[in-house]
């Protein structure tokens, strides 16, 4: 599986390699953010123009792209019952790049739904209903193009910020977070701003010079890149607002979970045991690569018991 999923992720980027950020365009984003925090750069932005229907909520997005199907943000909302303003606990959860179906999310929905808890399923920037004409769902939310990946990257943090508070407003007191690989980035970046009730990362990305120019997925970006002039030493210099081992998470470090996979190429099981050493929070290992339902499944039986245990 992990082999078919690096081959049609790497003819994408192929597709796209007249898409890359120059080393010049790069260096003055590099040089814009510098001194800046994370606090600064994943800003909290008021929630404008949304609309709260049965099934989806939607509103303008914090960041705007020059693709306008990506500028409004939108999340399914799967309520435990028909009253949709409900207080209920609040699951959040954060899909995988170019995540094809949301089959598998909704049935986890449906499940967490029995358990008196609701469930939002945001489309992350690039993905799903925000997925431009004539390109692949979430083909550009990781490119060459690595000005346009880092702001999609903020983007994402800066929306589910805005969905953490919208519930909040509404009364919610327990919101808790289930992210997979891109997901699971963009989530081990959101816990070093927001504090959640509990959170299990499966296969978050933590090493970007490995995963965008070592990993298999990342072989024709990688090339790119470096024909670019564009090397590990441009991510090192972002490194303190986008990788997740730059900050410790804001939630108890016992109410968070990380789940490797033995076979994994993108996220080597070594890496994650650093890291979650670094945050001291718990890890355990499944037998699959980057891509497979071993992971899902030891998250719910570990989130079932989180559920019952409020923080």
């Amino acid at each position: 599986m992990d082999g078919v999923m690096y081959g049609m992720m790497n003819y994408i980027q192929w597709q796209l390699r007249h898409d890359v950020s120059t080393q010049e365009i790069l260096e003055k984003y590099l040089n814009k953010y510098a001194a800046w925090n994370r606090s600064s750069y994943f800003k909290l932005m008021p929630i404008e123009k949304i609309v709260d229907t049965p099934g989806m909520l939607s509103w303008q997005s914090p960041i705007s792209s020059c693709f306008v199907q990506n500028n409004r943000a939108r999340a399914l909302f799967f309520p435990t019952s028909k009253k949709q303003r409900s207080d209920s606990p609040t699951l959040i959860i954060l899909h995988a790049l170019m995540s094809s179906s949301d089959w598998g999310y909704r049935n986890i929905a449906s499940h967490m739904n029995k358990q008196g808890w609701n469930v939002l399923f945001p489309h992350l920037p690039f993905h799903y209903s925000r997925t431009p004409l004539h390109y692949s769902n979430g083909a550009l939310a990781i490119t060459s193009n690595l000005v346009r990946t880092a702001e999609t990257l903020r983007q994402a943090v800066q929306e589910i910020r805005q969905l953490i508070h919208w519930c909040q407003d509404r009364g919610v007191e327990r919101i808790g977070l289930l992210a997979t690989s891109y997901g699971g980035w963009i989530g081990s970046l959101l816990l070093s701003v927001e504090e959640v009730d509990f959170a299990i990362l499966l296969q978050p990305i933590i090493n970007l010079n490995l995963a965008l120019f070592d990993s298999p997925l990342a072989r024709v970006m990688g090339s790119l890149l470096l024909h670019h002039q564009i090397t590990r030493e441009h991510l090192d210099r972002h490194a303190h607002l986008t990788a997740p081992s730059h900050a410790k998470p804001l939630t108890s470090p016992k109410r968070i979970m990380i789940i490797g996979g033995a076979f994994d190429h993108i996220v080597p099981p070594q890496e994650l045991k650093r890291f979650t050493s670094k945050w001291n929070v718990h890890y355990e290992e499944v037998s699959q690569g980057h891509f497979g339902y071993q992971a899902m499944r030891r998250a719910l039986i570990f989130m079932d018991t989180l559920c019952k245990t409020p923080q």
